[in-house]
């Protein structure tokens, strides 16, 4: 009886606990503009694009989708790129599988990666062989 009692009380205390750990959880959304304009240095690119995705705060998987169009001539390469402030340059955060429109893929983040990307630290970059450094980039933002 006693046992019962205290696994009862238990589980009275341990369900709302249980509760806010579920909703703390929360899937953001966040996007991108893809331009020539947004390279560091700017290009002119008549090119555009956006990227899109969405970071689950509990599992940190994040999910993309980066489309684009009218490029120079055809993607050689494609990133998230980060930790980077717009108007600077940095490292390959995340490779895409393949740099061909539409671009859609997942990854499990570690726990900087997602305090970067949440941040605004990373961006979207498209590369050309016209544009190696980028041919379209944008901030990704909530």
């Amino acid at each position: 009886m006693r046992k019962a009692l205290y696994l009862a009380g238990a589980m009275v205390f341990a369900f709302p606990l249980g509760l806010a750990t579920v909703a703390a959880a929360e899937v953001i959304k966040l996007q991108a503009e893809l331009k020539g304009g947004n390279e560091v240095p700017p290009n002119a690119s008549s090119g555009s694009g956006k990227a899109e995705a969405t970071f689950d705060t509990a599992t940190k998987v994040l999910t993309y989708t980066v489309t684009y169009s009218d490029l120079s001539g055809p993607a050689l390469g494609a990133h998230f790129h980060g930790p980077s402030e717009p108007g600077k340059n940095a490292g390959i955060a995340l490779p895409f599988k393949s740099p061909q429109s539409p671009i859609h893929g997942t990854a499990t983040l570690t726990e900087a990666q997602a305090a970067d990307l949440l941040a605004g630290k990373w961006y979207a970059n498209i590369h050309t062989a016209a544009n190696p450094g980028g041919e379209l980039r944008g901030q990704m933002a909530k």
